[in-house]
């Protein structure tokens, strides 16, 4: 198989990267990424010398129409997995015109480049596969009871949230319309190596770690059902392979917890690992609520289990105390990537041999 998987750099995108090489001796990967803020060629930095003989990197915008043609015009993909995408909430409540260009704008360009390149007569060719990676930020806030499954209505409630619904549209009606065989999956919140310390785990365990405050929106009470980065990547190779096209699939870790405790299990862990007496609930501030601030979201993940015989593998427990690890074996990768200096690591291990 030869894929293209955009969004590379990234945090899923990365892991993905990873999980694929690793598993699959004959997959050749092309992947793109725009190298944005949190998009960092350091995140593949590991990759095996086979790996990279099996795995090429374009720096590039998915909305680059004429990059997309020159593409899959040079190989013939038979997957294409969209991880491209701005994903931070509050980013987007400050300035949503570049979540629309990428998660909107984007994905359709994309979704024309396969559509021209895998057109065969008045069909498809065969054995082709496009999947769009969303959220169930798309379904927007959930009540104390219930789960959201695949044919809960979209009600997105954030500008972030509101660009990846319309891109998931988008997608539906290339299947619906043309015939496009594409698969949606929407997962729940993802944690694990290579998060960008922007996002809820990797910040706490970077502010602890430097004593600063950690800051808790509101009351702390908002709840998230949590997924390792590594099940999520099982479970989009399940849905690249063997989803059926035009269906979506809810991919959820069944480890929902309010933030507040989430906060409090992290500085148990990171205080039992550190031996540092300073890192403990002393440094948990809160902060004013953010606008929009969804309540619960909590992923019924029955149909992938059902179709395609996926579950998570790791437990809440072991992920975040793997992820922990991580990061305190990683404290010099958070401060490059918080700095920048990724591009400088870029431009000397990839720009430079062309």
């Amino acid at each position: 198989m030869k894929l293209l998987v955009t969004g590379v750099a990234g945090f899923i995108g990365s892991n993905f990267v990873y999980h694929m090489l690793e598993g699959d001796p004959a997959l050749v990967l092309v992947g793109l990424d725009k190298l944005t803020y949190a998009g960092n060629y350091d995140n593949l930095s590991r990759l095996t010398p086979d790996q990279r003989d099996r795995f090429s990197f374009v720096r590039g915008d998915i909305n680059d129409r004429a990059l997309l043609a020159q593409l899959f015009g040079q190989h013939d993909f038979e997957g294409v997995v969209n991880f491209a995408a701005e994903s931070h909430v509050d980013r987007a409540i400050h300035d949503a015109q570049v979540f629309l260009t990428t998660n909107v704008l984007g994905t359709h360009a994309l979704l024309e480049a396969a559509a021209r390149a895998w057109r065969s007569g008045a069909g498809w060719l065969a054995g082709r596969r496009y999947v769009q990676v969303s959220t169930d930020e798309v379904y927007g806030s959930l009540g104390q009871q219930g789960f959201f499954s695949e044919r809960s209505p979209l009600a997105p409630r954030n500008p972030y949230a509101a660009s990846k619904a319309g891109a998931d549209h988008i997608v539906q009606a290339f299947h619906h319309t043309f015939g496009l065989p594409a698969c949606i999956t929407r997962c729940s919140n993802n944690y694990g190596p290579y998060q960008f310390p922007e996002k809820l785990i990797p910040l706490m365990i970077r502010n602890a770690l430097r004593h600063e405050p950690l800051p808790v929106y509101g009351d702390g009470r908002q709840i998230r059902d949590w997924l390792y980065v590594r099940d999520h990547c099982r479970a989009i190779e399940l849905v690249l392979r063997r989803g059926r096209p035009g269906e979506v699939y809810n991919i959820g870790g069944h480890n929902e917890l309010e933030n507040l405790e989430l906060v409090r299990r992290l500085l148990q862990v990171l205080g039992q690992r550190t031996g540092d007496p300073a890192i403990g609930e002393g440094l948990i501030r809160h902060v004013a609520d953010r606008p929009g601030h969804d309540r619960r979201y909590a992923i019924d993940a029955g149909k992938i289990q059902a179709e395609l015989g996926w579950e998570p593998l790791t437990r809440f427990e072991g992920g975040l105390t793997q992820t922990i690890d991580w990061y305190l074996s990683n404290r010099e990768w958070t401060e490059r990537v918080i700095s920048g200096e990724y591009l400088a690591f870029y431009e000397q291990n990839y720009a430079a041999r062309g």
